[in-house]
């Protein structure tokens, strides 16, 4: 037996249409208006928004960061017037302090010179008092000191002593 093969014409071919990769059509200007709808609102109501608080947090921090440095700077300014005023005042007060020593031991000088003389003059009233009442003493007491020495001799002998 004898087989026959045939071979396909092109005429048997199915039909087969390759397809462009893009097809252009009107549902791209469909897509399109979309597209610009879509972005127009996002545009409008979540970027300009987001970009918007963006820039005023950004600003408030740099605002803040200028504020802080400002602040600091009054601080160290405040604080750099605090020492030159604390300074001042310990030197016053050293100084102050100088003077009331200064003061003080004149004082002192003062009333230990003003007792020295007080103490002298009551020590020369006294040796003149003394002096004065040993005069007196021995003036009394002359005249009878025989007779008050024969009373001691007697009394220790314990006989009558005749001078």
């Amino acid at each position: 037996m004898l087989s026959t093969v045939s071979v396909p014409s092109e005429a048997d071919a199915p039909l087969h249409v390759e397809h462009p990769l893009i097809d252009i059509d009107g549902s791209v200007f469909v897509q399109l208006a979309l597209f610009l709808v879509v972005a127009f609102l996002g545009n409008r109501l979540l970027f300009r928004p987001y970009l918007k608080m963006r820039d005023a947090r950004a600003a408030g921090i740099e605002g803040a960061r200028a504020e802080g440095v400002r602040l600091s700077a009054e601080a160290d300014a405040r604080l750099s017037n605090y020492d030159q005023r604390v300074s001042r005042a310990r030197s016053t007060a050293h100084e102050e302090r100088r003077k009331v020593r200064a003061e003080a031991a004149a004082d002192q000088r003062a009333v230990t010179d003003k007792a020295r003389v007080e103490a002298a003059a009551a020590l020369d009233s006294a040796r003149a008092r003394i002096t004065e009442q040993t005069d007196k003493a021995r003036a009394e007491l002359g005249p009878r000191a025989s007779q008050i020495a024969d009373e001691i001799a007697s009394k220790l002998l314990d006989r009558q002593v005749v001078n």
